[in-house]
């Protein structure tokens, strides 16, 4: 049972609208498609954790914080007999552990080493349980996704799973029958209490309003060669469709994310999506969908 479904972090989507209205630079560029690759390879993983049965809990994208530390769990797992701490990597290339070096190959270009992090996180997350009173056993894993992915040097007694034994080791887990009880139950809801909603990690470059692109884009593949056709905005480079409603509430929600202090007016989004259609337009969306609050010039809309 999923208790805490995966999704994209504030930062993925700041970063996402961030490089398709500006210009980033090559390090922030990095940065941006390092979380699009880590993402992308949580959403492999959970494909593939759909097929653990009977009962547990999966608790996903936990933040926790300890004698003022932070740390981060991709997934944790609960079980009758075990917490299983998942750390899920999207590499792809060779790799080599060289000691406390955690490398590629083709470049030597050195990265954190997964073991450490992860050692760090288990001990701070039983820490945690000692904290609360509570007595479980806590394994902790890293779960090489990619399947483009080698590491050479691997030793084995890490806590490793490799891309090509990541259907073994679901199925191991399904082969060790688990029954939950109140104690696991009320475990969970305390380590969705627990969960921190502000994260101190984040690292999106500073931006102003007069900096970003204002132009409506493709849902899809984020050009910016969108036309009008009937009800629809089409899109001259992938074809994609989506209707003029749905695109201006995509708008609005990217400009509420961005632009947190600034009010939802029909000026902001005409302005904001900068598209040949009438401010009656964006009003009649916005009406619709939105409760609006003020009188004339002066409304707004949450």
């Amino acid at each position: 049972m999923i208790l805490r479904s995966r999704r994209e972090s504030d930062e993925l989507l700041k970063m996402r609208s961030l490089n398709t209205r500006m210009e980033l630079t090559q390090e922030e560029r990095l940065h941006y498609f390092n979380l699009e690759k880590g993402y992308e390879g949580e959403v492999q993983f959970d494909r593939k954790a759909e097929v653990i049965q009977e009962e547990r809990y999966f608790i996903n994208d936990l933040l926790l914080k300890i004698n003022n530390s932070y740390f981060q769990i991709d997934s944790t797992l609960i079980s009758q007999e075990v917490i299983r701490l998942i750390d899920v990597k999207n590499f792809e290339g060779d790799f080599c552990l060289d000691k406390d070096r955690f490398f590629l190959v083709k470049t030597g270009r050195e990265y954190k080493n997964p073991i450490n992090q992860l050692n760090k996180c288990a001990a701070q997350f039983r820490q945690l349980l000692q904290d609360l009173k509570l007595n479980y056993l806590v394994e902790a894993t890293i779960i090489f996704i990619n399947p483009e992915f080698t590491l050479y040097n691997a030793q084995v007694d890490h806590p490793i799973i490799l891309p090509t034994q990541v259907n073994r080791f679901f199925k191991s887990i399904n082969d060790t029958s688990s029954k939950l009880n109140d104690g696991h139950k009320k475990l969970a809801q305390q380590l969705l209490s627990l969960h921190q909603t502000t994260n101190p990690f984040t690292q999106v470059p500073n931006y102003q309003y007069d900096q970003l692109k204002k132009d409506m884009y493709c849902k899809f593949c984020r050009s910016f060669l969108v036309s009008l056709q009937t009800h629809h905005f089409v899109c001259g480079k992938c074809g994609g469709h989506e209707t003029i409603e749905a695109a201006i509430l995509r708008n609005v929600k990217e400009f509420q994310l961005l632009f947190p202090e600034r009010k939802i007016t029909t000026t902001n989004i005409y302005e904001w999506c900068n598209v040949d259609l009438t401010k009656r337009t964006f009003c009649r969306v916005l009406k619709k969908n939105l409760s609006s609050f003020g009188k004339t010039s002066d409304s707004y809309f949450i």
